[in-house]
């Protein structure tokens, strides 16, 4: 029985072989070159802690830092808000809406999209002479003239956002919806007796029973925007134009590494990205907790 039991460790190995290669090992590299200053070719010297020093000094960084931000923060606040909106509306048993299916079909499609895609799509729709966009509103007489959406750094950035908000609402409201639908309705149908209006019965039932739900939202969304690279890079010249509006953190990382060589300080900016993502994980899950704890000793 004991030579059998070796054959176990054979049929785990590929799987372990290929995380250890295709995961660890460059993790680990990336660590290294972190503390190096390798270029993409030839030998490579170690500068100790210089380009976590730069970093934390680099304008640049701390603009695609704020633009990041910028573009998460319209994006979450209008994703959820509407997701929150939706949510209320198909749980309200005043008025009983049917075909949930199906628009949670039509809301999640967008989602289904590739992103290329979609910066295609928006692309030809936003552009200044001959977009869509332009020419419906210069019809319905509420521009004088064409505005360069994708030009100006403040609609630029609201552009970008707007686009992610059509592109992940869905997905926030089918995740809500969820969380709806395991609160008991003997909760919605007492508020109904009592004569509780929409707003008492979403703000004192729904929206206290979907904390959990809302912190999963916002924490997978908040790393998913921190990683904000794909749109900015296909609907601009790829370093972030206009007036570098568009230059987030991963974008800046990524010409930093294939644009400009610096391979090493742009594994200290993965880094980096890293360490953001995880303070402000725990930034949320801590004033979560805290709310919990306080609702607990309320009770």
């Amino acid at each position: 029985m004991k030579n059998l039991d070796r054959y176990g460790y054979y049929f785990i190995a590929p799987f372990w072989i290929i995380f250890l290669v295709f995961n660890i090992y460059p993790v680990a590299l990336t660590l290294y070159y972190s503390f190096t200053n390798y270029n993409g070719s030839g030998t490579s010297e170690v500068v100790g802690f210089a380009n976590y020093a730069r970093l934390i000094t680099d304008s640049y960084f701390l603009e695609a830092f704020v633009n990041t931000w910028k573009i998460w923060g319209i994006n979450f606040a209008l994703q959820i808000a509407i997701a929150l909106i939706l949510a209320a509306i198909f749980s309200d048993l005043r008025v009983k809406m049917k075909g949930l299916s199906f628009f949670r079909a039509i809301f999640y499609l967008p989602n289904l999209i590739t992103v290329s895609s979609v910066a295609l799509l928006f692309g030809i729709l936003l552009d200044w002479q001959h977009g869509s966009l332009n020419l419906v509103l210069l019809n319905l007489g509420l521009i004088s003239e064409p505005i360069n959406w994708l030009n100006e750094p403040a609609t630029a950035q609201l552009s970008v956002s707007l686009i992610l908000t059509w592109m992940w609402f869905g997905h926030s409201f089918i995740v809500v919806m969820a969380g709806v639908s395991g609160i008991s309705r003997d909760y919605y149908e007492a508020a109904l007796i009592d004569g509780a209006n929409r707003w008492q019965t979403f703000s004192k039932i729904t929206l206290p029973l979907l904390k959990p739900i809302l912190l999963y939202i916002m924490i997978t969304s908040l790393i998913g925007g921190l990683q904000l690279f794909d749109l900015p890079m296909l609907l601009t010249d790829g370093i972030g134009s206009p007036e570098g509006s568009l230059n987030t953190m991963v974008l800046y990382l990524y010409n930093q590494a294939f644009k400009y060589n610096n391979y090493g300080y742009a594994a200290a900016v993965a880094y980096g990205l890293f360490i953001i993502t995880v303070i402000f994980s725990a930034i949320v899950f801590k004033s979560m907790y805290r709310d919990q704890k306080k609702q607990a000793r309320q009770v």
